[in-house]
Order: C-alpha cells, then structure tokens, then sequence
C-alpha cells in the first residue's frame, strides 16, 4: 500500500481524467492521493474530487506562488472554508502553504513580505483548527523553520523536500516528515539522493507533485499518481530494502503525520 502525500489531480493536465486516475492508482496500490489546494478558487475543486473517490483526500491552503493575485480576503475565506469543513474527514490538511524565494523576484519586497504574511496566518490557521501543514519550501527553508518555531503547527510534510542534512534535522524535530518524489531519480541530483539514504526511514514520505517533478523514467510525459509507486520502489533500491518495507514504513508515516487519514485507509 502506498501514498501518494502531494498531488495535483485537480490540476488542468488532468482535466476530464482525475476520476479514472484514482482509480488507475488505487488497482496500483495507492490507498491514498492528497490533493492540496492552490488558491481560494480551487477550494471547492479538491474537496468535490475527493468525494468523488474513495482513495482521495484533501487539503485547503493558498500556495506561496499565487500570493500575488491572492487578495487579503481569501484568507477569510480560508477560515470559512475550513470551518464548514472541519468535521468532513476527507480534510486532512492544510496546504499547500509556504514560502518560496526561488523566483528572484519572489525574494524581494513587497512581495517577500506578503509571501510571509500570507504564510504566517495560515500556520495560525492550522494551529487553530489542529491540522498539520504541507510546505511548499523553494530556497526558504530557514526562513520558514522560524515561523514553524514561533507558532508551533501540528506537525506536517515539507513537501518535495530539497534541504541541508541540517535542515532536515531542524524539520524532524518540530514533528514533520520530509517528502521524496522522483525528483530523487535523477542521476545528478546526488544531494537528493544522499538525503534520501541518510535520513532516518520513520521520517520519510513520498509523493508524485504530479503533473511536476517527473521521475527520470517519465520526463518526456505527463507526472502522474500511477508513477508514485515506481519512484517508492525506486527509493527502496536506493537505501537497499525491498518495496514492501519501505511502502510499509511510508504509509505509516504518513498516517502518523496526517493523523485524519487513518481513518480513510482502514484498518
């Protein structure tokens, strides 16, 4: 059984195909796809497709790169969404939220500040209604590892984790788990690789980003959850343990770290 902990299946590429998808992953394995929100307009978009299959789940967040057309407000409209569904357990977190200082002109102000005023409240949010995180982390780790001290979320993912070894430390510590897709599978992305046999195996979780982050085996085709369990079997063959262990150690990960989700996968 794997889980796919950061997907885009709402995501235009998929249009018209995220319903046989899902179900394409599940005869797969895929017990779980987690679809995070981007902005208020895809709110409503993810919670209706995890509805609609049963090995779906979502999360409701405004992503760092569409701060700029986000307007103030939507974080009020967050907070409406969340409240309305904070008893629907297909609501597993929030995300995808962060902060992103790999576009040059992300790093600069105005639009740094309002990057981490949008992020700072929605770590508020989380706290509030006691849902874990899933970080969006482009060059920013630092920075993001000090609001996570200050205000103290519920744990979560740092999602397509791409960090120092010491960083990843900074993140284990405050309760999150370090995601790997198959950015990883590259032959020259040796510090990812190295990251993905040293970190201890109770920390780690995978995902697609699907339709980003293409595998090394798919990067002239669409990123999709189908790949998700050939880039797990691909990290058990980096760390030098069979499949089942590590989609084993993966799921239980993930289901500790996304606690709503236990209740999804069954017993």
């Amino acid at each position: 059984m794997w889980i796919d902990t950061h997907c885009h299946l709402e995501a235009p590429e998929f249009a018209g195909e995220e319903d046989a998808l899902a179900q394409q992953a599940a005869a797969l394995g895929v017990s779980q796809i987690v679809i995070p929100a981007i902005d208020r307009d895809s709110f409503a978009r993810v919670a209706a497709l995890a509805q609609r299959q049963p090995n779906c789940s979502y999360a409701l967040g405004i992503h760092p790169m569409y701060v700029p057309q986000a307007a103030d407000a939507d974080l009020d409209i967050l907070r409406q969404a969340l409240t309305a569904a904070q008893s629907d357990p297909k609501l597993v977190a929030i995300g995808e939220i962060g902060m992103d200082f790999f576009i040059p002109e992300y790093t600069e102000s105005p639009l740094r500040e309002r990057q981490e005023h949008f992020f700072v409240e929605q770590l508020k949010l989380a706290r509030e209604f006691n849902l874990p995180v899933l970080l969006h982390i482009r060059r920013a780790q630092d920075v993001i590892l000090k609001h996570l001290r200050r205000i103290r979320p519920p744990g979560g993912i740092a999602h397509a984790f791409n960090g120092s070894f010491q960083q990843a430390q900074a993140f284990i510590e405050l309760g999150f788990k370090l995601s790997f897709c198959g950015t990883f599978t590259h032959e020259r992305a040796q510090q990812l690789r190295r990251l993905a046999t040293e970190l201890p195996l109770e920390s780690l979780v995978i995902e697609t980003d699907a339709p980003d982050l293409a595998p090394s085996w798919a990067v002239s085709r669409r990123n999709s959850p189908l790949e998700l369990p050939r880039i797990g079997e691909a990290l058990a063959t980096l760390r030098g343990v069979e499949p089942e262990l590590l989609a084993q150690a993966t799921t239980a990960n993930a289901l500790a770290v996304l606690p709503r989700l236990a209740a999804l996968t069954g017993p």
